[in-house]
């Protein structure tokens, strides 16, 4: 293995922390920001203190934003009686992308997975269901958690806890492939999927 001098083998651990960076990878990057101009690194660094400075959690939608409550939250004009549950924001991206969605969002951080020591207290459950007891235009809650095991384990725990409550609660058609990713799909397959979406539970 390389010898790096303390300070370049700090660069290259930090930068291996971030989700799909192996340390191969982690090299390249450390030795590319070291090769950029001071000015750019700065940039970099200053917009890295900036967004974890100034983006916060939505107090409606769990959503990251800058204001509260987030923009989708604060638009009148958007359907205020249903709710997309997600498991992350890069979803609300990926459904706000094919422009036909004009609901509200509830964004999980994540999805239960008891192999992985997550349970239902460790997203963000309590507030969407805080939420729902509070709101009495919300009639629908559509469940657009991943279709993968974790996703479709969290959906029918929703489902169940939301059937006492009298609401419509829908999962979207599966026209995502099972084990994909929302952000991954195209808007076609995304849109394919609201449209077909059917009630569970």
């Amino acid at each position: 293995m390389a010898r790096y001098t303390p300070t370049i083998g700090r660069l290259i651990a930090e930068l291996a922390k971030l989700p799909g960076i192996g340390s191969k990878t982690a090299q390249r990057l450390a030795f590319h920001i070291l090769a950029q101009p001071s000015e750019q690194v700065r940039a970099l660094a200053e917009a890295l203190l900036e967004a974890r400075q100034t983006i916060r959690f939505c107090s409606v939608c769990c959503n990251l934003t800058e204001q509260d409550p987030c923009e989708i939250c604060s638009n009148q004009a958007r359907d205020r009686t249903m709710v997309c549950v997600v498991e992350n924001p890069r979803d609300v991206a990926a459904m706000e992308r094919m422009h036909e969605y004009k609901g509200l969002y509830h964004v999980l951080h994540g999805a239960i997975s008891p192999m992985q020591g997550i349970g239902p207290d460790q997203i963000r459950l309590r507030e969407l269901l805080a939420r729902l007891r509070c709101d009495d235009l919300i009639h629908e809650v559509i469940l657009a958690t991943n279709p993968t095991v974790e996703g479709e384990a969290t959906a029918l725990y929703l489902a169940r806890l939301l059937k006492p409550a009298g609401i419509l609660t829908t999962r979207i058609a599966h026209g995502i492939p099972m084990g994909g990713d929302l952000e991954y799909a195209d808007d076609v397959t995304l849109s394919r999927a609201l449209e077909g979406r059917r009630e569970i539970g």
